[in-house]
């Protein structure tokens, strides 16, 4: 069941290719967004260069261990891997991000980029530190 299914769009969102939240899935504490890789992210061979890509993971898993708390918390990234499997060219990616596990004040997330057709370009694991969240 889908929870959430709007966000608003933030400058940060825009610079990495036109961000959009999809959805959370509660059940499975999983965030789910879209973004466009652009041709000016791209270096030879028009392969997009791996900071965007890590770059949407890394906002994924963030959306999800903030989902995943109700908002009351908000993670740091204390670490970043990211295998990629494929390169990513120009068009439309899929990204998810979802909480492994969560602790008082350690997260541990993962997430993928995958094209439209369902191939799988890149994954990642991330450790958080979890703070909480300023007062709205």
């Amino acid at each position: 069941m889908t929870d959430v299914d709007v966000d608003t769009p933030s400058p940060l969102l825009k610079s990495l290719g036109d961000g959009r939240f999809v959805e959370f899935v509660s059940a499975e504490n999983r965030a789910v967004m879209e973004f466009t890789a652009k041709p000016e992210f791209c270096h030879s061979g028009n392969v997009v260069q791996g900071g965007y890509v890590t770059a949407w993971i890394d906002t994924a898993m963030a959306r999800a261990a903030i989902l995943a708390t109700d908002r009351a918390l908000r993670p740091a990234t204390l670490e970043i891997k990211v295998n990629f499997f494929r390169a990513t060219h120009p068009g439309p990616v899929r990204v998810e991000g979802w909480v492994e596990r969560l602790g008082k004040s350690i997260g541990f997330l993962a997430g993928r980029v995958t094209s439209f057709d369902g191939d799988v370009l890149a994954t990642a694991t991330s450790t958080v530190k979890l703070t909480p969240a300023p007062p709205s």
